[in-house]
């Protein structure tokens, strides 16, 4: 199964293209796109959208897993990350990729199992299981990952509940 993970945002969006098979982790590609500051929204939400539909298109996942949307006191900073979540799920849409959305406390208890795990133990765990020299950066970049390892261990239990 190959999985995107993206950690939605305007300034940036991590995302990861990661291979799940046998439950061995294969990285396939991991980093942040950037929007330039200065832009209008709409310049900002159409680069995101273009990059996604082209990072789609050239690796062509089965499945996308997106950070779910919450926000504590910062109200205007969650509704710009609704607009990027909006055209990430409008890419996933358009080549017919589905989207499986998981909050911070459901990537950290499958990724490290434990809901309440720091951010430092998801990203030593993320490198550990994608056998990797180094922990993923920015942290845009590791969440992103971790998005995607969330995933392929929720998909494998969801099979598993099948039989």
């Amino acid at each position: 199964m190959r999985i995107l993970g993206i950690d939605p945002g305007i300034a940036s969006v991590g995302y990861a293209v990661v291979d799940y098979a046998g439950s061995r982790f294969t990285p396939v590609t991991y980093d942040t796109f950037h929007t330039p500051a200065g832009l209008t929204l709409e310049v900002r939400l159409l680069q995101i959208y273009e990059f996604l539909c082209g990072l789609i298109a050239q690796h062509r996942p089965d499945a996308m897993s997106v950070e779910e949307l919450f926000f504590n006191t910062n109200v205007t900073t969650a509704i710009m990350v609704g607009h990027g979540r909006g055209v990430i799920l409008l890419a996933a849409a358009k080549h017919g990729v589905p989207v499986f959305e998981y909050t911070p406390s459901q990537v950290k208890q499958a990724v490290v199992g434990y809901g309440k795990a720091e951010k430092k133990q998801v990203q030593q765990m993320v490198k550990m299981l994608l056998h990797l020299k180094e922990i993923p950066k920015p942290d845009d970049t590791a969440d992103a990952v971790a998005l995607a390892v969330c995933h392929a261990h929720s998909a494998k239990s969801k099979l598993l509940q099948l039989r």
